[in-house]
């Protein structure tokens, strides 16, 4: 196995079981290891929004809860195709915060958030774990549309 490059934690479509999970076991994305889950020690508001129904963790730390994800190890192609898939630096930005793991211990991890958002995204129901689910499905439609549809204004 080739060097690792980074931990990520994982909170949204990329936990086991939802739909772009195939992203981190797709062999020609590059290699990862599921570590064990984690829960952020920092509190952050977890939502879902726009009209494909995309979990967004908002950067205003301190606010929210203890949101509840995954943590891997990824080498240095699969922690590009990861800043591909959440669009970094241009969507998304991604920054390294403290994981509480199963074991009760604190690791550092790279997440992706949203830093520019509208204000009105923090009404929304905020969430500690992501699922996606049937009366609120992600839609992977948003993969063929332009940046502008995915506005976190058009709520």
């Amino acid at each position: 196995m080739r060097r690792m490059a980074a931990r990520v934690f994982v909170y949204g479509t990329l936990k086991r079981g939802e739909p772009n999970h195939y992203w981190l076991t797709k062999k020609e994305n590059g290699q990862s290891r599921f570590l064990g889950k984690g829960t952020t020690e920092v509190r952050f508001p977890l939502v879902v929004g726009t009209r494909y129904n995309i979990p967004f963790l908002l950067a205003r730390p301190g606010q929210g809860k203890h949101i509840q994800g995954e943590i891997y190890e990824v080498d240095q192609a699969m922690f590009g195709k990861l800043d591909e898939l959440e669009d970094y630096p241009n969507y998304y930005d991604r920054e390294e915060q403290p994981i509480r793991t199963e074991q009760d211990e604190t690791v550092q991890c790279w997440l992706y958030l949203i830093r520019n958002f509208p204000e009105k995204l923090l009404a929304k129901e905020q969430l500690e774990s992501y699922h996606n689910t049937p009366e609120q499905p992600y839609s992977e439609n948003y993969l063929d549309s332009q940046p502008e549809d995915l506005n976190t204004d058009d709520e």
